[in-house]
């Protein structure tokens, strides 16, 4: 089987779990002998990715995948796209426009048997795949727009862009109930079109040699040694994590625990807002920022960390969740984010419920025998998720169409 599967980014030239999804999902599909395909948006070595062809459809750097308006125009300009207007920076939508000129150019001379398309960065493409070529179309729904801007409805032109992606295609894949009964209900899309596929945890953070460097992070352990404990999150500083709500609970929980440390890992556009909060609330002694993180740095800080809260808004899936579980975290979700429908043992609560959220870290903190045994039950739960077995639903999804 021929799959043209089309993305935005793979490891390591990625910036969330998009890539990392994409590169596990394509990995395990070859090893049951799918043929793939992957085009991204830019120019860039893959060297550890043997098992399937990586196509560049623009000569564009990957730091410029996303349009260039946060990065110096004098940058841009030097690696600007033959096809764009020459007197302004890229956007995101000229990158996407070159994206489908390579994806038709590249159906003239191959037919696969499916186009894969990975969210509305490349729905178009695959739009066109099928439009005019007639090939069979699989939308992947890693996150809807409505996810994104923290169900506040988001950017018109995107909706656009998904609402033809999900109503031309043959066959929809979600990444969990939640995302599937929200493209029902904001696209009007028939329940029986859109396939249920989990995510699972990184193969190559399960195999890669690791081993925690307890200096790296010397200020964090000498306060667990005072007996602090350490409560992490770990995403993009985005309305759609709901990080201010975690932040006006981490004051709520040390008004009445004051041995606590509350680590934020990660950048974004709230980071300031994040900072003058902790300021406000006159938590600052409390509460770490990291800045961006990856690789071990990111490992380090789910290996410190106690606790890990995912407090999203609107979370599709969230794979962060099952790193933290890999390295022994107990789990607070909230019920809004796909992980805690596979992690049953994980503390769950709605986003906007800042006392709970609080009252659920206060009672992890004091109690070493609830921490046990959440930890133990979510590593039973997330080890039962594998790649292979998302890789025959996947498949069994290709079959289906094919019949049709």
């Amino acid at each position: 089987m021929k799959i043209l599967m089309l993305g935005w980014e793979l490891p390591p030239h990625n910036s969330g779990g998009l890539g990392v999804a994409c590169l596990n999902l394509a990995r395990a599909l070859a090893k049951d002998g799918v043929e793939i395909d992957f085009v991204v948006p830019y120019t860039a070595d893959h060297p550890e990715i043997e098992f399937m062809k990586v196509l560049s459809a623009t000569k564009l750097d990957p730091i410029y995948r996303y349009g260039g308006g946060a990065y110096s125009s004098d940058k841009i300009e030097e690696m600007i796209i033959p096809t764009a207007n020459k007197e302004k920076m890229v956007s995101i939508r000229e990158v996407q426009k070159d994206y489908c000129k390579f994806v038709e150019k590249y159906l003239m001379e191959y037919k696969p048997d499916v186009v894969h398309a990975h969210d509305w960065l490349t729905f178009e493409a695959g739009v066109l795949a099928k439009k005019n070529y007639g090939v069979p179309l699989v939308a992947h729904v890693h996150a809807t727009e409505y996810d994104r801007s923290g169900m506040h409805g988001g950017n018109p032109v995107i909706h656009a862009i998904e609402r033809e992606g999900l109503m031309l295609a043959d066959k929809i894949i979600a990444v969990s109930q939640a995302t599937r009964q929200e493209i029902h209900e904001k696209y009007d899309i028939p329940l029986d079109k859109i396939s249920v596929v989990y995510n699972s945890l990184d193969e190559a953070f399960l195999k890669s040699a690791y081993e925690y460097d307890r200096d790296d992070y010397k200020y964090l352990e000498m306060m667990k040694e005072l007996g602090y404990t350490i409560v992490s999150t770990v995403g993009r500083f985005t309305l759609q994590k709901g990080l201010a709500n975690m932040m006006r609970a981490a004051a709520k929980a040390l008004s009445k625990e004051p041995r606590l440390i509350f680590v934020f890992a990660g950048d974004g556009e709230q980071k300031n807002e994040l900072l003058e909060m902790s300021a406000k609330y006159k938590i600052s002694k409390n509460v770490v920022f990291t800045g961006f993180v990856r690789g071990k740095q990111l490992r380090d800080i789910y290996q410190l960390s106690d606790i890990f809260v995912m407090s999203s808004i609107s979370e599709p899936f969230g794979l962060t969740a099952l790193e933290a579980a890999h390295h022994g975290d107990a789990l607070i979700l909230t019920k809004q984010s796909g992980v805690a429908e596979v992690i049953r043992s994980a503390m769950r609560y709605d986003f906007w419920d800042e006392e709970k959220l609080a009252d659920e870290i206060i009672a992890i903190a004091r109690s070493s025998g609830l921490q046990y045994t959440l930890r133990d039950g979510i590593a039973r739960e997330y080890q039962k998720i594998s790649w292979r077995d998302i890789a025959k639903k996947i498949i069994s999804v290709y079959n289906e169409i094919e019949k049709t």
